[in-house]
């Protein structure tokens, strides 16, 4: 009865494939080169989904249109770069880190230093001020003592 339990529980945990068996090529170097290269394009329809794990119909067009290219004989960088031409760098689930990306790339890292330096600045700037008087004069004392007795 365990022993059911935790079989069903692993088959239910394990990504289940939208690869249809028809798109499966006959040559298994081939399909194994088109299954890497799936895992780093996204589903535009699903969003942050690769085309592997995605039902949807784009998601079939370009897993069949990756594996088209690959049989023409492309390399794995060819067959990537036919689909950022004619589907745009969003389809790359790891954006290049060059041209326009640069500036997404470095804009993270640079807000939290920015961030860090203001924050560091306020500190330095609170610990320099002169501290708040903490004791009451002689005649704040007095006019405490009478506001106390009233």
């Amino acid at each position: 009865m365990i022993r059911a339990l935790i079989l069903s529980a692993a088959l239910i945990a394990t990504p289940a494939l939208a690869v249809q068996p028809d798109e499966v090529l006959a040559d298994p170097a081939l399909e194994a080169r088109a299954r890497a290269l799936s895992k780093d394009l996204r589903c535009l329809v699903c969003r942050n989904e690769n085309i592997d794990d995605s039902n949807a119909d784009l998601a079939r067009d370009l897993r069949l249109l990756l594996r088209e290219r690959l049989v023409a004989g492309d390399s794995d960088t060819a067959a990537i770069e036919y689909i950022v031409a004619r589907y745009g760098e969003y389809v790359l689930l790891n954006p290049t880190s060059q041209g326009s990306n640069l500036l997404l790339w470095i804009a993270g890292p640079a807000m939290l230093l920015v961030g860090g330096g203001i924050a560091f600045a306020y500190v330095r700037r609170r610990d320099r001020a002169e501290p708040a008087a903490t004791e009451l004069s002689d005649e704040e004392e007095k006019r405490l003592a009478e506001i106390l007795q009233e």
